[in-house]
């Protein structure tokens, strides 16, 4: 039987979580990617015992920062886009969220990729609703018809490393992202070549990052 008593540890538990993983992103935010995890429990106002326990290796701790990222900074954008009569727009507003996320979260990317924390399966809710978006945009017209489910998480990859190029806090991204939303528009696109199967992310340094 679930008693109060038995419910208090778990949400004191799930409180602690968040906090540490919170703490994460702003540590490695000021320190870099290989920030120590006793600073990042110290943050916290935890012990290293009690952020091992939560995440016993880095990578766990780097997956969940971008889940929490994911949750609060582009989920919610997701659900609007979805709902916007426009579909090119919407799908214009996700990648631009996410973009936006990423440049400000540029050191847990950074973090994710020495860790070897992303995966095709991390990865996967964010693709998913790319592909549901971009299809809805072949749908009505606006988004080019040779667009295969394929191209988005390598176009993503072709965005985020044009980060690792600029100084930390420019926005020098959205030239980029200008044009690929005009490569993806049908009016002067030209015949692509043949897509190709997607590599496997599940090794170190995989994409999106």
């Amino acid at each position: 039987m679930i008693t109060e008593s038995s419910r208090r540890p778990r949400a004191d538990a799930a409180r602690n979580s968040g906090r540490i993983v919170r703490a994460a992103r702003e540590v490695w935010a000021e320190q870099g990617p290989d920030a120590l995890l006793e600073d990042i429990a110290r943050r916290a106002g935890v012990g290293i015992a009690t952020l091992y326990r939560h995440f016993p290796d880095k990578a766990g701790l780097v997956r969940a920062a971008l889940d929490q990222s994911f949750a609060e900074d582009i989920a919610p954008v997701v659900e609007r886009a979805l709902d916007d009569d426009d579909p090119r727009r919407g799908l214009a507003t996700v990648l631009e969220a996410a973009m936006s996320t990423a440049a400000r979260e540029r050191n847990t990317l950074a973090a994710a990729r020495n860790s070897g924390a992303v995966t095709a399966e991390a990865s996967s809710p964010f693709v998913e609703s790319l592909t549901l978006l971009a299809r809805r945009g072949q749908e009505a017209g606006v988004i080019r018809e040779d667009l295969v489910p394929g191209d988005l998480p390598r176009i993503m990859v072709m965005l985020m490393g044009v980060l690792w190029t600029m100084e930390p806090g420019s926005d020098g991204w959205r030239r980029y992202l200008a044009l690929v939303l005009d490569a993806l528009s049908p009016g002067a696109a030209s015949p692509l070549p043949a897509a190709v199967p997607l590599r496997s992310a599940r090794r170190r340094g995989g994409w999106p990052v």
